[in-house]
């Protein structure tokens, strides 16, 4: 066998390899959310999918509701943070350290942040649970993945994005906002997806933070009030939580059951919410790119 033959073999046999590794991901995906939503659906009832005080109508509504405000903290805060670091940092020692503090953040355990957001957030503002203190423990967690992604979107850009805006007159901000940010846009959406779905599944550091009751008046719209459902100053137990705590504190018989359709309907949410940020990112691309 010569050198050409050799050559082939190998590039065959890592082809092979690496679409072997690609069907294994997404086998176990489908098997994964095939299993959790076909053992979870198997198992409900109608009443556990109301708005009642027993039902996981309000949950699934507090999961959504944590989840939106988490993404707009770590929006305000990552992106910028990303634009900085692509656009306006130079390599230096303040750099470094804004680098390895994202860094340390991204590795730090989600009960460590959930101690820290009860303290910073819940103590030391002499508040009770909420879920504004939750989402903030959870966009920590999910800042340097926005931050990443955003710096990473922008280096990723051809140069010739920025010196055409340069050359016909636009300022260095000018650029960012009009050119960069929208061609980088699908790339950040998947950031955002990603930190999304960390949203979703968190639970260690909302049981100091977000707490592990909820007490909703689906007819009460006052903001201020703690049962309106739009407060975010009110306790608020997610779907997560809930899982949680029907397979380690629950003692109704039914804690099995209501604890798989919990996690048939996390799945179908983060599915769904992935499926939708990718048609809305997809979208978005198409208009900007000219086409209808």
């Amino acid at each position: 066998m010569n050198s050409v033959q050799q050559k082939k073999r190998a590039d065959n046999i890592m082809t092979g390899l690496f679409c072997a590794g690609a069907a294994f991901a997404v086998v176990l995906l489908i098997g994964f959310v095939g299993f959790v939503i076909i053992q979870g659906f198997g198992h409900m009832t109608m009443s556990m999918l109301s708005f009642s005080p027993t039902g996981l109508g309000n949950m699934f509504f507090n999961t959504l509701y944590l989840v939106l405000l988490a993404l707009i903290a770590s929006t305000i805060t990552g992106v910028p943070a990303g634009i900085f670091l692509a656009e306006y940092a130079k390599q230096g020692r303040v750099t470094k350290w804004v680098r390895m503090a994202v860094e340390t953040l991204a590795s730090l355990p989600s009960i460590v942040v959930g101690l820290f957001g009860y303290l910073a957030f819940i103590v030391m503002t002499g508040s009770q649970w909420n879920l504004f203190a939750g989402s903030l423990a959870v966009s920590i967690l999910t800042l340097p993945l926005v931050t990443s992604v955003t710096e990473d979107a922008l280096r990723n850009l051809p140069d010739s994005y920025r010196q055409g805006s340069l050359g016909l007159g636009a300022s260095h901000w000018q650029t960012i906002w009009r050119v960069l940010l929208p061609a980088c846009f699908p790339r950040i959406m998947t950031g955002l997806i990603m930190a999304a779905g960390r949203g979703f599944g968190e639970a260690a550091a909302l049981m100091f933070t977000a707490g592990m009751s909820t007490d909703i008046d689906w007819n009460n719209w006052d903001i201020t009030s703690s049962s309106c459902p739009l407060n975010p100053f009110r306790p608020g137990e997610t779907l997560a939580l809930h899982i949680w705590a029907l397979r380690t504190e629950a003692l109704q018989p039914d804690a099995f059951q209501a604890a798989g359709a919990s996690s048939a309907i996390l799945m179908v949410l983060v599915v769904s919410f992935s499926l939708a940020a990718r048609y809305l990112s997809w979208r978005i691309d198409k208009k900007m790119g000219g086409n209808r």
